[in-house]
């Protein structure tokens, strides 16, 4: 991906795209990042700043699913929108057509500001949305579907339906893991992700640097 990238470049800042299934340990990892001082994009967190009470994202949501995914306080019910949009394909694609636009522009809004040797954009639909296209290199949490249906289970108390509806509508592990650059396996404990998480940042300030010298996006 790097040769494609060099062409289509037009970011200043070394990014690196941490994605991985649902419940995998992104936020985890990212925080790690986060320790080492390195500035987190995350888009999760820009997706809700694009839905929050009187936004025109909120308006838009609300015009297609209607009032019900409002609560009382007039904010938005996300476990409701999360089962109506994931009822069907045709209905999800619809809530991303809303939602992507807007969380694009915000993320690279942040990234112009934010600086850094390099930048960890948190996108969990990194490669489903095209904006791997957007990064110089891509990081994969990866675990296994097991230890993703215990978490969805126990973390967020989906039922087993639910967990299924959830790992469906996203990439399949192996397109996800073919499509990375590097990846982090969380199937142990965190001193052992965070000491993962150490080893990619001495590669990524290399990158950045070699970046900065003019040099090739990799190590070889």
């Amino acid at each position: 991906m790097g040769t494609t990238l060099s062409k289509l470049r037009d970011w200043s800042v070394y990014r690196v795209g941490l994605t991985g299934g649902i419940a995998s340990g992104k936020s985890t990892v990212a925080s790690f990042f986060a320790a080492l001082r390195v500035p987190v994009i995350d888009t999760d967190l820009i997706a809700r700043e694009v839905v929050a009470p009187g936004t025109p994202g909120l308006e838009a949501v609300v015009a297609v699913f209607g009032p019900d995914v409002l609560q009382l306080d007039g904010t938005l019910d996300r476990r409701r929108l999360r089962d109506l949009a994931f009822a069907t394909t045709g209905r999800r694609q619809q809530l991303e057509a809303i939602l992507h636009p807007r969380i694009r522009e915000r993320m690279e809004t942040l990234c112009t500001s934010s600086g850094g040797p390099y930048q960890i954009l948190v996108i969990p639909l990194l490669i489903e949305s095209g904006l791997d296209t957007r990064v110089d290199r891509v990081l994969t949490v990866d675990c296994s579907e097991s230890v993703q249906r215990a978490r969805l289970t126990v973390r967020d108390g989906e039922s087993a339906a639910g967990v299924d509806r959830l790992l469906a509508a996203q990439l399949d592990r192996a397109t996800r893991l073919s499509r990375a650059d590097d990846v982090l396996v969380n199937g142990g404990t965190r001193d052992e992700l965070q000491r993962q998480v150490q080893k990619l940042h001495a590669t990524y300030l290399q990158l950045a640097a070699a970046l900065n010298r003019g040099g090739v996006k990799g190590l070889g």
